[in-house]
């Protein structure tokens, strides 16, 4: 999906590298979920049930300070 490509490689560019390694965890495991799921966090506004996944997520749609 274009929309999560342009939403993970901007926030990947942005604040990746002022991320703590929990949090840059975090971003790795996120990738690893499939498109369908990363649809529902990302752009249907859904939270994960695991705190750093949540925490990312939130960064991500800007819902949360870097």
């Amino acid at each position: 999906m274009r929309e999560l490509d342009i939403l993970l490689e901007r926030w990947l560019a942005l604040h990746y590298g002022q991320q703590d390694d929990a949090q840059k965890s975090a971003f790795r495991r996120l990738l690893t979920l499939p498109d369908p799921d990363l649809a529902r966090y990302l752009l249907a506004g859904e939270k994960p049930e695991e705190p750093e996944l949540a925490r990312v997520v939130d960064s991500i749609r800007g819902g949360a300070p870097d």
